[in-house]
């Protein structure tokens, strides 16, 4: 349900919410403050954080999108992106670099991530699309009492809002998400 109405967002109101996004984000001290921090690139109608990849690139931060591993195929990695550089589908048709181990972050080594998810509550629930690569990317972090980075974000449409979502043990919670309309942080 969440993802048939990301999905039936008409490409106009995609590009306007990709545009708010952008501006609820791109001047904010938590995105500024930032020098690696990684994105996403969009699919299945996730909203488009590009505007922001491409601000930060101008801005001299690095950027880094998340890169499946071809073995063991659940492991992700964050590996840095350069302004035009080529992109490759992977195994779910999402465009990533070539993997390339020298230009790769350990994730606790990245100030901000902005995740892409399919539902989100105001308590820092997120619904992903069930692969589980983010939660196995961050599971270090739920053997932590507080952590100072990365800074977990979630980047959603306001259609995508639940009222509560359910937690399992190795979900890891999110800071707060983002949408092109507000920013909801975690109580």
């Amino acid at each position: 349900m969440l993802r048939k109405a990301r999905r039936s967002l008409t490409p106009a109101q995609q590009r306007q919410a990709a545009s708010g996004l952008y501006r609820q984000l791109a001047q904010n001290p938590v995105f500024r403050r930032a020098r690696h921090l990684s994105l996403y690139l969009p699919t299945d109608g996730e909203i488009d954080p590009r505007l922001l990849l491409r601000a930060a690139q101008r801005r001299g931060k690095a950027t880094y999108l998340p890169v499946l591993s071809a073995w063991p195929r659940t492991k992700m990695v964050f590996q840095r992106v350069r302004p035009g550089e080529k992109l490759r589908p992977n195994r779910f048709r999402i465009l990533e670099p070539r993997i390339n181990v020298a230009r790769q972050r350990k994730v606790w080594a990245l100030d901000l991530v902005l995740l892409p998810l399919v539902g989100f509550d105001e308590d820092g629930g997120r619904l992903g699309m069930g692969g589980g690569f983010y939660d196995r990317s961050l599971a270090y972090l739920a053997r932590r009492k507080s952590w100072r980075k990365p800074k977990l974000l979630g980047l959603a449409h306001e259609c995508q809002k639940v009222a509560r979502l359910d937690q399992a043990s190795w979900d890891v919670p999110l800071q707060g998400t983002v949408t092109d309309q507000g920013w909801y942080c975690a109580r």
